[in-house]
């Protein structure tokens, strides 16, 4: 189990990236992992959750300091590359919402 994703306090923005996947595995969790740590390096990158459930659902969310780094991110070349290999490969279906978070507020039994 992974830790949510430590966010500076509002106003942020998160991608919210929806998905289910085909029965193509070739490739795809290295793709995953290299993007992950891709995006990590990227100017107004604040951090990333995500969760696939049992049925098949799986949802990411980045989290990004400005509307300007999300579309930064979007057209890094090597990320275009990786969306191109999911829509022909690794995704039946997905979609991506764009919020603004303007309130969080967080509990954690650990301290």
């Amino acid at each position: 189990m992974s830790l949510p994703a430590r966010t500076p306090e509002p106003p942020y923005y998160a991608v919210i990236f929806t998905s289910t996947r085909t029965d193509v595995r070739e490739g795809y969790d290295q793709t995953s992992e290299r993007m992950i740590e891709l995006a990590a390096q990227q100017p107004g990158f604040l951090g990333v959750e995500s969760a696939r459930g049992d049925d098949g659902l799986g949802i990411t969310i980045s989290y990004w300091e400005s509307e300007e780094a999300i579309a930064n991110w979007k057209r890094h070349a090597e990320h275009r590359v990786a969306q191109a290999t999911g829509i022909e490969q690794w995704y039946d279906q997905f979609v991506t919402r764009v919020a603004k978070v303007e309130r969080a507020r967080s509990f954690s039994k650990r301290g």
